[in-house]
């Protein structure tokens, strides 16, 4: 995989990725993830070709290694009032505007890029092919399956400890 990605951008690079656009409950989450130039953590690849046990232990290690990281998320309520296309760009934008720093330009993963201020590029399986954009398919996929799990608490019945929402 690359660390800069799949065209040059010089500075700091953020990757961006969502995980909850297929299921029928809970949440989609975005995360924004910039990587420490030259600093490259073993094991980066498409959250969902990763066991949970795997995404977890490398969740931690991208938070603790990373230089900077964030989370955001669309509710359900505004999935249903906007279509989960327009949530999905909404949950990326808000995960760029909670990292700690400014990145000088973000990779997305996937064909369409939200409305922003940033120099950026989506890139098609870019959750496989660019690191920056696996550690933030990872950190989103866990943070959502964490999410799932605390609802699967407050309303059992549904089983979302074992399914996450998907169908």
């Amino acid at each position: 995989m690359q660390q800069a990605g799949l065209f040059q951008l010089d500075g700091l690079v953020a990757g961006i990725d969502e995980a909850g656009r297929g299921p029928l409950a809970g949440p989609v989450v975005a995360a924004a993830v910039v990587l420490r130039p030259g600093d490259m953590i073993d094991g980066l690849a498409d959250s969902k070709k990763l066991s949970a046990q795997r995404r977890a232990v490398l969740a931690a290690e991208i938070r603790s290694r990373a230089q900077a990281w964030a989370v955001a998320w669309a509710s359900p309520s505004e999935i249903d009032e906007i279509n989960i296309l327009a949530a999905t760009m909404l949950a990326m934008r808000r995960s760029i505007e909670r990292l700690p720093l400014m990145p000088d330009g973000v990779q997305v993963d996937g064909n369409r890029l939200p409305s922003w201020r940033y120099r950026a590029k989506a890139i098609v399986k870019g959750d496989s092919l660019v690191d920056c954009i696996s550690a933030a398919s990872i950190i989103a996929k866990v943070t959502r399956d964490r999410e799932m799990l605390a609802l699967s608490e407050q309303l059992p019945e549904y089983g979302f400890a074992s399914h996450k929402g998907y169908p």
